[in-house]
């Protein structure tokens, strides 16, 4: 009998495997365990409801009311740590924003009404941040801007960080004021505010390029710069002078000759040089706006 008519045997049948997605589901799975950090925050959150609880029925002022208050402020700390960790490139000490998030964090306590049903963190983080945000545009700026102005170069820089990502480059001045819908005179002025915050020491030596410091580069006083004034004065004076007695004057101080060289140079006496000097200095100091 050919072996392609001959009779073959049932196949065996293997048991069945269990799929994949069901072992998974079976075996414990580390991945969908909570992380501790969301395990504190579900605990922070159920913590700050019980508290708001607590403190709905309780008088305003009292001891308890105060006590309840001090660790609601307390649970909730690491809101305000985390709405300051977004100003770190402000180059200001962390303690200094956690303390004015803190006073934000305090007045969205006082504020904040359990019964609308609005999560507490959902409710606190804008009046935080703009507890912040009016700290570094009160307090820590060197050279104090409008509000509008600061308003308007936060909103340069949100459109200048989507440009640069739309573009893959650093966006023009044209491009950021077509964006927003304003001047370039105003995308300058917004870049400028935005200086503002620190001064740079004068002895700070440039970074990277190991130049010297500014009060090094800065030009020095001129010494001879007293004596324009004087000068603007002298040349004012002489031209009330006659011809002759502003040539003896020029050829006495600015030629350097002796009297008895003028006199051969002009053909007169030297005696009559000296009464000519001695009369044009009288005019002079009769003339001088200063000393009168």
């Amino acid at each position: 009998m050919p072996a392609s008519t001959a009779p073959q045997a049932p196949p065996q049948q293997k048991p069945q495997e269990k799929p994949q997605a069901l072992e998974r589901l079976d075996e414990p799975d580390e991945s969908r365990q909570p992380s501790p950090q969301r395990r504190r925050g579900a605990d922070t959150r159920a913590l700050t409801q019980v508290l708001f609880g607590e403190l709905k029925n309780l008088e305003p002022g009292s001891p308890e009311h105060g006590r309840v208050r001090a660790a609601l402020i307390e649970a909730n700390l690491p809101l305000v740590r985390y709405a300051a960790a977004r100003f770190r490139s402000r180059n200001e000490p962390m303690e200094d924003v956690v303390q004015v998030g803190t006073i934000g964090l305090i007045n969205a306590i006082d504020r904040f009404d359990p019964d609308r049903g609005v999560q507490f963190p959902t409710f606190a983080m804008p009046t935080v941040v703009g507890e912040i945000k009016r700290y570094f545009r009160d307090n820590v700026r060197t050279v104090h801007v409008p509000r509008r102005l600061h308003e308007l170069w936060v909103q340069v820089n949100s459109a200048t960080e989507d440009l640069t990502t739309a573009f893959g480059r650093v966006p023009t001045t044209a491009e950021i004021a077509e964006r927003l819908r304003i001047t370039e005179e105003e995308v300058l002025a917004c870049i400028e505010a935005g200086r503002s915050y620190h001064a740079t020491s004068l002895e700070a030596a440039q970074e990277g390029d190991g130049l010297p410091g500014l009060l090094d580069r800065l030009g020095y006083e001129d010494p001879a710069l007293d004596g324009v004034e004087h000068r603007d004065l002298v040349r004012h004076l002489l031209v009330q002078l006659p011809e002759r007695e502003q040539r003896i004057l020029l050829l006495r101080y600015y030629s350097n000759l002796t009297q008895s060289q003028i006199s051969a140079e002009l053909g007169v006496s030297q005696m009559h040089v000296s009464r000519l000097l001695a009369r044009s200095f009288a005019r002079l100091r009769s003339a001088n706006r200063i000393e009168a």
